[in-house]
């Protein structure tokens, strides 16, 4: 860069801290062809290669020195993200200067992953093309070859991620139409040129060095069988009770996810055996970080995130068997949502209802927790997908998700719906309201169908409970066309989680899931019954997720 140039861009830092007083977030945004191609270039590159050097790498270079030391000035964390481009990921031999200028950005912040002990993270984005009157100049079939131009809201929702996720520092976002969002380099190729300084695997994340642990903390127990969940639990304090087992883990719960069936629970039908013996602990899934672990637990450390599915959820802190936890990328609420409801969405598609490509799948309920999740997997499988639903914001989701036909059942008649527009049947049902729907479900199935029952949240908080229903002539309808009926109880499917809970995470990373939480907050214990409610009131959207430990909360989303 001349000495101009680099005035101006010192002047643009000044302006800004002078008219808002401090730097939060940085986008450094630099990006021009070179305007002779290399093997063409006869001049000595002052007007060509060298300016595009100046301009796609250097003005970055000294756009990032501008904005650590306004951050570091004003003595709070920031955000500094370098835009770089696919093009810097792989040979380009169209513009071979474009490539080696946005490598180098690629790589200088990288390199710089350590400011974050400062409280500066510098990521760098790495799009394809999008349509701009740069890319306007590439060849068509290269274009075609890498599946047209990228969407702005791709490269958007990118920024979110970099800016949002704490633990991104020195991270290289590639974005493609192909695969998404994807982190480089992946795991497996960091190990080609990291040496690592343990023969134990190192912690994914850390909020600190140390977590503090208390003398005890607070729980919620069920104390009387009931199927109103307020009734049936309430808060207690309990000792801390340390060493460990050997083979146990202490795990620190962050979030918990709600759950229909946390009236079964309370109300003791999870229990085989008789009558449970009180009080037993409630809450079905968490995630947090671990807090210790026992003298023989070799494949977990302490501040790594984890999730759990078993029973005592609903705790400050949990201490179970290591072999019941789940290590994952991060203690988000997204991975609370891919638990319990994730997790039944995608085995129940694929192990009950043997689901394939180029058929026809109705989910009920469509909008809730795991009713989000068997829609869009539903379409990732290549099928048309009807989705019922309560509502025009319900509605408004679903359509967003991609489903075909969406029935607001508060504007449209369900049963006509499905008779007028699908009179050959439905091959797959994920049904999770029962009663009445389930009827109606029944007689829309195909020849060959599939319905999966993975619930009947409609019967589970009647006056007397959960009544059994009775389904005369279901064995009569079933057998006329060859159908199947399958109960789906994902406690019997834990073998499957591990690889299913990653293969989600995977699909979220890459962009191609996406994960709804409802919007409304519940805090700390106190707020679980409140929870329990309000999903049982029909006007949740997404996952209902309680935080358990507010703090951390506002820890991570203090940007």
């Amino acid at each position: 860069m001349s000495l101009i140039e680099v005035r101006d861009l010192v002047a643009a830092f000044e302006k800004h801290l002078a008219t808002f007083g401090t730097l939060d977030i940085c986008i450094n945004n630099a990006g021009i062809s070179t305007p002779l191609r290399f093997d063409k270039d006869d001049t000595d590159g002052s007007k060509s290669w060298k300016h595009t050097i100046n301009v796609d790498l250097i003005a970055v270079i000294e756009g990032t020195q501008l904005a650590i030391k306004a951050m570091k000035a004003k003595q709070k964390p920031g955000v500094i993200i370098n835009m770089g481009s696919a093009a810097g990921l792989y040979p380009m031999p169209i513009d071979p200067i474009y490539a080696a200028s946005k490598g180098g950005v690629i790589l200088f912040t990288r390199s710089l992953a350590y400011y974050r002990r400062q409280g500066i993270r510098i990521n760098v984005l790495c799009p394809e093309f999008i349509k701009t009157d740069l890319a306007e100049a590439i060849d068509a079939s290269i274009l075609q070859s890498i599946g047209g131009y990228m969407s702005m809201d791709m490269l958007i929702k990118g920024a979110f991620e970099l800016i949002t996720d704490e633990k991104k520092a020195g991270a290289c976002l590639w974005i493609t139409n192909r695969r998404g969002l994807e982190y480089w380099p992946t795991p497996m190729e960091e190990t080609k040129y990291l040496v690592a300084s343990s023969s134990r695997k190192r912690p994914s994340f850390k909020v600190s060095s140390k977590i503090e642990l208390p003398q005890s903390f607070e729980k919620i127990i069920v104390h009387a069988l009931s199927h109103n969940f307020r009734n049936a639990t309430r808060i207690v304090r309990t000792s801390l009770k340390l060493p460990i087992g050997p083979h146990q883990v202490l795990l620190k719960i962050i979030y918990a996810g709600v759950n229909a069936s946390d009236v079964n629970f309370s109300s003791g039908r999870y229990f085989s055996g008789g009558s449970p013996k009180l009080p037993f602990d409630a809450g079905f899934e968490g995630v947090g970080l671990i807090a210790a672990v026992g003298e023989s637990v070799k494949n977990l450390e302490v501040g790594t995130p984890a999730a759990v599915m078993t029973f005592g959820a609903y705790s400050e802190y949990m201490i179970v068997s290591s072999k019941h936890v789940l290590p994952v990328p991060r203690p988000d609420p997204e991975v609370v949502a891919m638990l319990t409801s994730g997790l039944t969405a995608l085995i129940a598609l694929e192990k009950a209802g043997q689901m394939k490509s180029g058929e026809t799948v109705l989910v009920t309920a469509a909008a809730g927790g795991t009713g989000q999740f068997a829609v869009q997997l539903a379409k990732l499988a290549g099928n048309k997908v009807i989705a019922t639903c309560g509502g025009s914001e319900k509605a408004k989701l679903l359509k967003e998700l991609g489903v075909d036909r969406v029935i607001d059942y508060k504007s449209e008649n369900i049963k006509t719906v499905l008779k007028k527009e699908f009179p050959k049947g439905v091959n797959i049902i994920y049904e999770s309201v029962g009663g009445q729907m389930f009827d109606m479900c029944l007689n829309a199935l195909a020849v060959y169908g599939r319905l999966i029952v993975i619930g009947m949240i409609s019967q589970y908080q009647g006056e007397k409970g959960w009544e059994p229903a009775k389904y005369p002539g279901l064995c009569e309808k079933i057998l006329a066309k060859s159908q199947t009926v399958a109960g789906f109880f994902l406690v019997q499917y834990s073998q499957l989680w591990k690889q299913n809970l990653d293969k989600l995470f995977n699909l979220y990373s890459l962009g191609k899931l996406k994960v709804g939480i409802d919007q409304k907050k519940f805090i700390g214990l106190n707020a679980v019954a409140d929870a329990v409610e309000y999903l049982h009131s029909g006007k949740s959207t997404g996952k209902v997720v309680v935080c358990i430990d507010p703090a951390f909360e506002q820890k991570t989303s203090r940007l």
